[in-house]
């Protein structure tokens, strides 16, 4: 592994102060020769950093203000994750399949307890919409069985499932975008959608669980019928 290099001290130093709260969102970092003398570093160190911290979405340019520190959402965050995720050679389907079964299993037995009227009414939509699809519309079913998993995760109230689902979610879409391509994939996902639909309206934790695990243990199995 190599040392960090003068620039990456920097970044970890500036993101250490960011996660903090010593430097906050809309705060101006100080100008590039100042930075330069705190860190006893070149302009050109200093720089280097910035952009690190900026590819990161840490750290914006504004007109007039220079550069300031950033608001990081979600959508940053998910973001950092799926580059993560895509850059690592290391990490196959298995890998995402195993964090995506952890998640996802509790994530239905969260949401059995904490979904409202309008998060059912919304995964009745997603899977009515899927179940009328025509068979050859591989890449649409694709996406509402994403959505459809994602909702869930959203009738949890709790964003950090939604974030790190969202971090697999751009392998996750090329999966099923293969494994619908199965004729009889669109009714299966429809029928154990409802499955899982049913136990979430019903309140049921421990069932909505052992729905969505028996769904996830099928999938895998069709993915593998087409790897």
């Amino acid at each position: 592994m190599r040392e960090p290099s003068l620039s990456d001290r920097v970044a970890e130093s500036i993101t250490e102060a960011i996660v903090s709260g010593r430097l906050t969102p809309g705060q101006r970092l100080q100008p590039e020769r100042e930075l330069a003398d705190q860190f006893g570093v070149s302009r050109t160190v200093i720089r280097e950093a910035v952009r690190s911290l900026a590819a990161q979405g840490l750290v914006e340019a504004r007109a007039g203000r220079g550069l300031q520190v950033a608001t990081v959402g979600t959508d940053a965050i998910s973001r950092s994750m799926r580059l993560y995720v895509r850059g690592n050679s290391s990490i196959d389907y298995r890998s995402v399949h195993e964090v995506r079964s952890s998640l996802e299993i509790q994530i239905a037995g969260i949401a059995a307890e904490r979904a409202t009227d309008d998060d059912l009414a919304r995964l009745a939509e997603l899977n009515q919409e899927l179940a009328q699809l025509r068979i050859d519309a591989v890449a649409r079913a694709a996406q509402l069985d994403v959505e459809f998993h994602r909702m869930i995760a959203r009738a949890t109230h709790n964003e950090l499932f939604v974030v790190m689902l969202d971090s697999i979610g751009d392998i996750l879409l090329e999966i099923r975008e293969s494994a619908f391509s199965t004729p009889g994939m669109i009714e299966y996902a429809t029928t154990a959608h409802q499955r899982i639909l049913d136990r979430l309206t019903e309140h049921d934790p421990a069932a909505a669980r052992a729905a969505m695990r028996e769904h996830l243990e099928r999938s895998d199995t069709a993915w593998k019928d087409v790897e």
